[in-house]
């Protein structure tokens, strides 16, 4: 089955600055000083990024920070419990939402 998705491209990211190399430069410039050590490991850095893919479900990401983790040292223990606390947020700011939809329905019914 065809789909949009096609993990090979994943190996192509750089590419997409083909067509603005002064920005993507920019950008990757950006993206490795981000993932560099400071005051959170590289290591951290990268289980914070697993969680976020999981949160904007990215396909790409998911891949490359799975591989990510692994090679800075974390388990498949660590990589889970980042991926339930993007979901508990994710699913937390979806509830917390409910209250504007109570506040509207209330002062509408009223």
């Amino acid at each position: 089955m065809d789909t949009y998705y096609d993990p090979r491209d994943l190996n192509l990211f750089e590419s997409i600055g083909k067509d603005a190399p002064e920005l993507a430069k920019k950008f990757f410039d950006y993206y490795g000083a981000v993932f560099t050590e400071g005051a959170l490991s590289e290591r951290e850095k990268a289980l914070i990024a697993l969680a976020v893919a999981h949160t904007v479900q990215c396909p790409y990401c998911i891949d490359a920070y799975t591989q990510a983790c692994l090679e800075k040292g974390s388990d498949l223990e660590e990589m889970s419990e980042a991926m339930h606390v993007a979901a508990a947020i994710r699913g937390g700011a979806s509830l917390v939402h409910g209250v504007q939809m109570r506040k509207i329905a209330e002062k509408l019914s009223l």
